[in-house]
């Protein structure tokens, strides 16, 4: 079988493609990396220092909806975080950055806070619990 060597990119549909990146690049520190925009919507990739591509597509005829994890589709995306203490710190920044976010939920696998960017999408930002282990 042909082999899969990595995760080239995530494409998010949203509905306006600027208010992403800006949240996306102060919140988590994405940079804005190539912009290729058509007729019938507008795309920018924006590339994080752990190597993440995400890219942002507004579709001219979009529905102006916002997310539901319920429907087909993404249900969420999870950032990994290196150690328990840096997500206490994300806690912390999310706060003051007044984003609504769920406390620290600790379970077998590991600890996680969740949040939603500004179109509704799940974000998470996940230890896993044998990172998280070292610290207990």
């Amino acid at each position: 079988m042909p082999r899969v060597t990595g995760l080239a990119h995530i494409t998010l549909s949203v509905r306006d493609r600027d208010a992403s990146i800006e949240f996306y690049r102060s919140v988590l520190g994405f940079k804005e990396y190539k912009t290729r925009d058509g007729k019938q919507w507008l795309l920018t990739e924006c590339r994080h220092p752990c190597g993440v591509v995400l890219g942002f597509i507004q579709h001219k005829d979009q529905f102006k909806a916002t997310f539901d994890h319920r429907r087909t589709g993404m249900d969420h995306v999870a950032f990994q975080v290196g150690s328990l203490g840096e997500l206490d710190y994300w806690e912390d920044r999310l706060t003051e950055l007044d984003i609504d976010h769920s406390p620290v939920v600790h379970s077998d696998n590991g600890s996680m806070i969740q949040f939603s960017d500004p179109d509704g999408i799940q974000l998470e930002l996940f230890c896993p619990a044998e990172l998280g282990s070292d610290e207990a």
